[in-house]
């Protein structure tokens, strides 16, 4: 796997990548040991290189940060879990920027109306922040309810997707 750490309005951004450059992980960190818990034991390598950066991952984070919002679709991403968190992903992916949903609507996108807590788990066991954008995500009530990274790195992300729109 290798890493690499860029700066971001919200703080250190870190991606983990495989050899063809699959995002595995990534997320506000400057520590790759706070990612590789992430990712599924059968998708780990057992050797960690830093670089520079991580390819078409990285530039397409600089993209998405100077304002072009669609740079991370593109991105290829490596996770594994069950059906329907895998289905949360696909779905999270083709939510537009600018325009949070609720984990209720996830839940209906998925095709599982009333399903809120498995969207949920959608985002919870999301490894690949940003690239899976589970912080397009909000409460019915438009709260931001949670994120891995911290509810101050959810709303610059919600404000910048809002900005840039």
């Amino acid at each position: 796997m290798n890493h690499a750490t860029h700066p971001t309005p919200a703080g250190p951004f870190t991606i983990l990548a495989d050899h063809d450059g699959a995002v595995l992980a990534s997320g506000w960190t400057a520590d790759p040991a706070q990612l590789i818990g992430l990712i599924p034991p059968r998708l780990r390598t057992l050797t960690l290189t830093r670089r520079r950066d991580t390819g078409d991952a990285s530039r397409a984070l600089r993209a998405y940060l100077a304002g072009d919002l669609q740079a991370i679709e593109a991105i290829a991403v490596r996770q594994s879990s069950g059906p329907l968190v895998e289905r949360g992903w696909r779905v999270l992916r083709a939510t537009p920027p600018g325009a949070p949903i609720s984990y209720s609507a996830l839940a209906a996108r998925c095709a599982r109306p009333g399903a809120a807590r498995a969207a949920s788990a959608a985002c919870s066991r999301n490894a690949a922040a940003l690239y899976v954008p589970c912080h397009r995500v909000v409460r019915s009530t438009g709260a931001l309810g949670g994120f891995r990274w911290g509810l101050d790195v959810k709303r610059w992300l919600l404000d910048h997707e809002a900005l840039s729109r």
